[in-house]
């Protein structure tokens, strides 16, 4: 079966049941796999033999234009909410977002695509977390129209260049590959752009492609990942996307933790000392209430000595800034923006929040 095809099979003609012999399912009932998946939870994918309406599964870019271009000329408007999968409760506000945006008659896409182009060499591309069963389930289940998910070959024809790359700025293609990058020069350079010097690179570079394909008129991001949000929003706006970029609120577990699917990382009492990343957020807003303004140097000393009690994390940078323009304030007041990133264990982490 092409994984571009609606996963709709024929029912088979079922034989007569003996007397005796259990009752069988009636048509469009599903059949699941009895085991569960103990890692996340999740019911493995329903037998073949079931009956599914919805989500349609594309992966080649040859597929996937072509129908978004026929949804905008029959007057569809097609939501879009990219993503690298392993989709948790985060994501799946994203994508009611995206229906609420685009209505019971518009289109809601989901892109599943792990970029290896925002990955640094010695990041976690190889072990970033990869579920596609449970990702279509929910995918289904949140009334997706259709999952797009391509290959490296697909997104970029030509070939990367081998992970065996030393430092982040070797050249990350192979001269005879793929070569045209879009950059954001100016929102990328601080926070996550100083700390990973390539990511915004790929991150921009991707979502350009991506909008050029599915062709969206809503695309739904996370506020988690607020810079990134930021810079989309700027590169959308200075090409002249016509989308419209939504960003929705960040969803945290019972405790405060962001979700994310890095989480899942996370073992033990790691998990417990995480939660640092919240209650430094929350020792900010304190501290801003109470001194009305507060310097930002003693106010980072004090975060960093907060997070580092803990004794498996170790604060990568927390910076307070102007929301919009994401320009570095030395005084810390209300309204401020702040965001953090944090190595627990061998596992980083970003967060961020209003102060």
């Amino acid at each position: 079966m092409r994984r571009d095809a609606a996963w709709n099979p024929p029912a088979a003609v079922a034989p007569k049941r003996r007397f005796g012999a259990p009752r069988r399912r009636k048509a469009g009932a599903t059949d699941i796999f009895h085991q569960h998946n103990k890692t996340d939870n999740c019911i493995d994918w329903p037998r073949f033999n079931a009956n599914f309406s919805g989500v349609r599964i594309i992966s080649s870019i040859a597929t996937m234009q072509p129908l978004a271009q026929k949804w905008r000329r029959t007057g569809k408007r097609i939501g879009f909410v990219p993503t690298m999968g392993c989709l948790h409760a985060g994501h799946l506000s994203l994508v009611r977002e995206a229906r609420k945006r685009v209505g019971k008659s518009g289109k809601v896409v989901v892109s599943i695509y792990v970029n290896p182009t925002q990955f640094g060499p010695k990041e976690d591309f190889s072990k970033y977390p990869r579920d596609l069963k449970c990702d279509l389930r929910l995918c289904r289940e949140a009334g997706v129209d259709v999952v797009f998910t391509p290959g490296d070959a697909e997104m970029y024809p030509g070939g990367i260049c081998s992970r065996r790359c030393e430092s982040a700025d070797e050249p990350r293609f192979d001269k005879r590959g793929y070569s045209t990058y879009v950059v954001e020069e100016n929102l990328s350079r601080t926070m996550e752009g100083a700390s990973r010097p390539t990511h915004f690179r790929g991150v921009t570079t991707i979502v350009a492609k991506l909008f050029n394909i599915v062709l969206p008129d809503v695309a739904v991001f996370g506020a988690k990942d607020w810079q990134q949000a930021a810079i989309i929003k700027r590169m959308t706006a200075d090409l002249n996307f016509p989308v419209n970029i939504i960003v929705g609120p960040t969803l945290r577990e019972r405790d405060g933790l962001a979700m994310s699917s890095r989480n899942k990382y996370l073992d033990g009492d790691l998990r417990r000392q995480a939660t640092v990343l919240w209650r430094a957020i929350q020792t900010a807003r304190t501290a801003v209430k109470r001194s009305k303004a507060v310097p930002a140097v003693k106010l980072k000393a004090n975060l960093k000595k907060l997070i580092e009690s803990e004794p498996a994390a170790r604060l990568d940078y927390v910076e307070f800034f102007e929301p919009d323009t994401l320009s570095p304030m030395s005084r810390v007041t209300l309204g401020t923006h702040m965001s953090l990133a944090v190595f627990v264990g061998k596992t980083r982490l970003i967060d961020n929040g209003r102060l």
